[in-house]
């Protein structure tokens, strides 16, 4: 059940302190072992011709990526960018697995998104996760987005309470549908 008014979590769609990937290169300890360094995202031109790709690939209704439109929270005007969401059965959830990306934060603030997918469009309705849902969500994640397994101190084989330690610095957003469509 979301939340009620636009803003979930009581921030305003701004950055808050765990919202982003350490700099220092290391994610901190879950306590089983070496902590393995963790890459800090930084949008890359590399990245703006991949993000070209899926948006192509996601108009098309081809492959898993799907456009995430957002309003932005200072301007207004529509933002999109391609995203992979995370689904089982009927429930689907959004990973920021870059962190506090301006999306994350655009999305906080509305406390809506639109996922369109080849002629399917929905809107949804989002809540963030406290860290013990999230968990679960993360690890299939890291599953089925590969690319961004650098992102992560845990890898796909790990247990879900390493996840759960990661949740802080990749948020997790349940969606609910609030619209007519298929997507």
């Amino acid at each position: 059940m979301p939340d009620s008014g636009p803003n979930h979590d009581g921030h305003r769609g701004q950055r808050r302190p765990g919202d982003h990937a350490r700099s220092a290169g290391q994610a901190p300890s879950t306590g089983r072992g070496s902590a393995r360094p963790v890459r800090e995202y930084r949008r890359s031109r590399g990245d703006r011709v991949g993000d070209a790709i899926f948006s192509v690939l996601a108009r098309a209704g081809v492959g898993p990526a799907h456009l995430l439109t957002t309003r932005g929270r200072k301007t207004g005007r529509a933002r999109t960018n391609p995203v992979i969401p995370v689904v089982q059965g009927r429930q689907r959830w959004l990973v920021a697995s870059y962190g506090a990306v301006p999306w994350v934060l655009n999305a906080r603030a509305a406390g809506r998104v639109r996922l369109r997918r080849g002629r399917d469009r929905r809107d949804y309705t989002l809540r963030q996760l406290p860290p013990a849902e999230a968990g679960p969500v993360l690890q299939r994640y890291v599953r089925v987005a590969s690319a961004t397994w650098p992102y992560f101190q845990a890898n796909k084989d790990s247990p879900v309470a390493d996840f759960i330690a990661e949740a802080d610095r990749h948020p997790v957003f349940e969606l609910t549908p609030i619209s007519e469509g298929r997507c």
